[in-house]
């Protein structure tokens, strides 16, 4: 008996040596009262496995203060791993780049970052934490609120403690609204969502969605007719320009967006990245790839300007900047295959300076030089990509170290771009005009991501409005721009691109713009970054981050 009174004593240590979380209780408190409201993207048996961490008895209060301590960065690490904030791995990507912003553009991303009513309601959560204390054990009660997130997520969505308006989507086959079905046409075969959306069920649409894509290009002439009408081809690369930034800056109704034959309102730029961006639009001949395709060799049909070039055009490349940022343009010449050289910037003024300090050029003069050059050029056609960057997050008035208020920068560049569009039909030239932003700003942020932060391809991101215009032609134009609401992407671009490449829109007595852009293809709604994928599946937005498990967009 006096043998077995050492282990039992050894035991009883053991098990008397259980102490609550402490201090702890508040991190898993904060992090409960996040997830309620969406802005986690909560990791249930990961926290778990912390809580039993920092509950395993030890009989040593110095080890058990010690490893409170050692806690703190792993606790800090997991916190980040439950937030929709950039990886480890994508902020390292991003280095050169983040080395690039000047410091007040870094200070005003950090005064972004912080929300101060949520820190006020941090406040209120801790006095209130550390008056029930003193009568409640909040260990227990944290415990088994972690217990029963991890029950809800075995059970999936038959059980919901968050608030939400239905534990599974609706199913909604068809995105495409009754109006546009004439319009464009129908989804490629074997998109249909009426699987229920599981993360695996999600990755294998994904996986059909871009086999699919990968057997769709747009089918040029091999030559122009003899009766073929020159005509010169603008496409207009805005970047930071989104339905959502010009909703919340009240600008939808500009005259601008009245200036143009055809809109295509449901379009998606399939990405929120600039380099990104411009490689997808030169690209736009062949379906959607995945972001790591990109940087890999593809058909040379996929290349639009380069099977505008095989026809005749002359390609040109112009931009309102440097384009040494993130190495813009050596992405534009490698995965592009753009390989112009840049149209001259010599004389431009400076209209405002970048967020990384450079500065960007006046973009009615960079126009009026363009429309110059053309009427000197014995070029009978062009293809001219123009890249531009006034709306971009951090850009400054000239002399200020303080981010200019977009709208009036928007303003600005509608109303330039309007006035180039009214001097082009005075000038009597014929041009096929392009509108096609690179990505929204994030002007308004949300859950996932702080305003001005990019990221993540959103929805709000990457609903971008595409404009065209037919400046030139005998026909009279409508009064009202004809709108296409199906959801179209980059292969819609270079579908119109390719029907009027004879130039016989120009010359036609009249000119149907219905029939013209009749079974446009549609591209369901896949967007990606590095790291990202975002997606519309059965009506609600879907994402999976660094190729983990699926889960719902919130809203």
């Amino acid at each position: 008996m006096n043998s077995d009174q050492p282990v039992a004593a050894s035991s009883s240590s053991f098990w008397s040596s259980w102490r609550g979380l402490g201090g702890w209780n508040f991190y898993f408190l904060v992090k409960f009262a996040l997830l309620w409201y969406g802005y986690l993207n909560f990791h249930a048996l990961s926290n778990l496995v912390f809580l039993a961490w920092l509950l395993l008895p030890l009989p040593s209060l110095r080890l058990h203060r010690l490893r409170h301590w050692a806690s703190i960065p792993i606790g800090f690490a997991l916190l980040w791993h439950d937030t929709w904030l950039p990886g480890l791995s994508s902020i390292l990507s991003q280095g050169d780049q983040l080395a690039g912003f000047s410091a007040a553009y870094l200070l005003d991303l950090a005064d972004r970052f912080i929300n101060w009513q949520m820190v006020g309601a941090l406040f209120v959560l801790l006095v209130l934490y550390l008056f029930v204390a003193q009568w409640v054990r909040i260990t227990v009660l944290v415990s088994l609120m972690l217990i029963w997130l991890n029950v809800l997520t075995i059970a999936g969505p038959a059980m919901s403690l968050l608030p939400t308006r239905a534990a599974t989507p609706q199913v909604v086959l068809n995105q495409t609204p009754a109006a546009a079905n004439s319009q464009a046409a129908p989804v490629p075969d074997g998109l249909d969502q009426s699987a229920a959306p599981t993360s695996a069920s999600l990755t294998a649409w994904l996986s059909r969605f871009y086999e699919s894509e990968r057997k769709r290009v747009t089918h040029f002439p091999d030559s122009l007719p003899a009766d073929s009408q020159p005509f010169d081809i603008l496409v207009i690369n805005i970047c930071s320009l989104a339905w959502s930034d010009m909703d919340a800056s009240q600008l939808r109704n500009h005259p601008l967006w009245q200036h143009f034959d055809i809109m295509l309102t449901n379009y998606n730029s399939a990405t929120s990245y600039s380099g990104p961006a411009g490689i997808r639009l030169l690209r736009a001949s062949c379906g959607q790839t995945s972001h790591s395709d990109l940087y890999k060799p593809t058909d040379s049909r996929c290349y639009l300007f380069d099977n505008l070039a095989k026809l005749g055009f002359k390609e040109q490349l112009m931009m309102d900047h440097t384009g040494v940022f993130g190495n813009y343009l050596k992405e534009l010449r490698e995965g592009g295959d753009i390989q112009a050289p840049l149209m001259s910037q010599a004389g431009i003024a400076p209209e405002l300076t970048s967020f990384d300090g450079s500065p960007v050029l006046n973009d009615a003069q960079l126009m009026q030089r363009w429309l110059d050059d053309r009427s000197k050029s014995s070029d009978a056609r062009s293809a001219t990509f123009y890249n531009l960057i006034p709306l971009h997050d951090g850009t400054r008035e000239m002399g200020s170290t303080k981010t200019a208020p977009w709208k009036p920068r928007a303003q600005l560049l509608f109303d330039q771009i309007d006035a180039f569009l009214t001097q082009l039909e005075k000038s009597g030239r014929r041009v096929m005009v392009l509108v096609v932003p690179e990505h929204g700003a994030a002007l308004q942020g949300d859950k996932m991501q702080m305003s001005g932060l990019r990221d993540i391809p959103s929805p709000d991101i990457t609903h971008v409005p595409v404009g065209i215009k037919f400046v030139g032609m005998k026909a009279p134009h409508q009064g009202q721009p004809l709108n296409i609401d199906a959801p179209t992407s980059l292969l819609a671009i270079s579908e119109i691109v390719s029907r009027v490449v004879d130039g016989q829109v120009f010359n036609a007595p009249n000119v149907n713009m219905s029939v013209l852009t009749d079974k446009l293809p549609q591209t369901p709604v896949v967007s990606e970054n590095d790291g990202a994928v975002v997606m519309m599946y059965q009506g609600k937005p879907w994402i999976r981050l660094n190729g983990g498990d699926w889960v719902r967009y919130p809203e």
